[in-house]
């Protein structure tokens, strides 16, 4: 009954910017992690950036400093700012939640993706 709806995706130009949202709706009792992974064609899934349950992000070494996760609590809704965008950014970026329903103290839930392009 979740849904994660991610938005902001497109085509820039090496150096430009991007933000991504995601939104999560549904019968959600409570959120434990939003964040962001990744994944180029031929690739497998790799994390972007996903805060830990401490309050520190985990960002991926080849984005630190570039891209900045936030998240509105009040509208379930996680984003990422990307900025000094390369090509090798380019891929399918997807939202996960780590959300508690009445199903499950704990279960795993992804959007379908936007697509970045960044052409050199």
């Amino acid at each position: 009954q979740v849904q994660l709806v991610e938005s902001g995706g497109g085509l820039v130009q090496t150096g430009g910017s991007l933000r991504l949202a995601c939104a999560a709706s549904g019968s959600i009792l409570g959120i434990n992690a939003m964040g962001w992974y990744r994944q180029a064609p031929g690739k497998q899934r790799e994390l972007v950036a996903v805060p830990t349950n401490g309050g520190v992000t985990n960002y991926a070494d080849s984005v630190k400093g570039r891209f900045t996760i936030s998240r509105d609590n009040a509208k379930n809704t996680v984003y990422l700012q990307m900025n000094s965008l390369k090509p090798e950014d380019t891929a399918v970026y997807y939202c996960y939640a780590d959300i508690i329903t009445r199903l499950g103290p704990r279960m795993d839930y992804w959007g379908k993706g936007t697509l970045v392009t960044v052409s050199s």
